[in-house]
């Protein structure tokens, strides 16, 4: 086996066809297996992936039944796999074609790879007013401490080699494990390598709670990750006065609520990152990013 496409589950039966059918027409020349981690799942996403042991040969289930996480049920799934080689695929997501094939040449000689979005087949014009195409030409930046890029967990793959040697995903992190994850990496001598021919089709959020909390998630886990990384660099000049700048601007902009969907969905993510960064600021006791 060379290669093995890890997807953790948690509930999700109203997509999880698309990824499976997504997957079911790759074709690449290299032997493959699909792994399926239900973690702790109460609908029939099971039920599901086992209708297509017969589409997808290599596909096996794996349970992470003893404890409710993204980061143990990957590590788990990367313990039962057999490749050498690794790629990340969301439950919630759906993989182009010629993702499979794209992302594995590209491991063949790089050990860690991110590949590109596609934010339009997936998604209203809703959820694509509040969020960017964040890996359409290349990886992610952050401005703060390390200051290295990134790239969301569902578009990754790695060596298992890099894997073991950074220990595998931080079980403590409810979100943003796979920044972490992709940091560690690449401060372990890795580079984070592109790969535009290899296209994952993105699902954004598309409700007003979804986005809120979503926002305020990523805001205060960024905070979090400012403080673990702060002595790999100097942090930004004057994080409260963009802090308190976007606090007065939602202020401003409060009427959009009354506005329709689009902007009220703009504005409701705004306002769960502010929060967010609050609750980190008062958590961890560092300045925002």
């Amino acid at each position: 086996m060379r290669l093995s496409v890890i997807i953790a589950c948690y509930n999700g039966a109203e997509t999880l066809s698309d990824q499976l059918d997504g997957l079911a027409a790759q074709e690449w020349t290299q032997p493959w297996e699909v792994i399926f981690v239900d973690n702790r799942s109460s609908d029939n996403s099971r039920a599901i992936a086992e209708q297509y042991k017969d589409r997808l040969p290599g596909l096996r289930i794996v349970d992470a039944m003893e404890k409710q996480g993204k980061s143990f049920a990957l590590n788990k799934g990367i313990l039962a796999a057999q490749g050498d080689l690794i790629a990340f695929a969301d439950a919630d997501d759906q993989v182009s074609p010629g993702w499979l094939a794209a992302m594995g040449n590209a491991l063949e000689t790089h050990a860690l790879v991110a590949c590109r979005w596609d934010i339009d087949t997936l998604n209203s014009d809703l959820a694509k007013r509040y969020r960017r195409n964040g890996q359409l030409d290349g990886v992610q930046k952050i401005n703060y401490p390390p200051y290295l890029p990134h790239a969301g967990g569902g578009t990754l793959g790695i060596q298992r080699e890099l894997h073991m040697k950074i220990g595998g995903f931080d079980e403590a992190l409810r979100h943003l494990e796979d920044t972490d994850y992709v940091w560690r990496a690449q401060l372990a001598g890795a580079e984070l390598y592109f790969e535009p021919a290899a296209v994952m089709r993105i699902r954004f959020r598309d409700d007003i709670k979804g986005i809120y909390m979503q926002n305020r998630n990523y805001a205060e886990y960024n905070v979090f990750l400012s403080r673990r990384y702060r002595s790999h660099g100097e942090s930004m000049p004057h994080p409260w006065r963009k802090f308190f700048s976007n606090w007065l601007n939602l202020i401003r902009t409060s009427r959009r609520l009354f506005r329709g969907p689009g902007p009220r969905a703009v504005w409701t993510g705004k306002l769960g990152w502010q929060l967010g960064l609050l609750r980190g600021v008062l958590k961890y006791r560092v300045p925002p990013v």
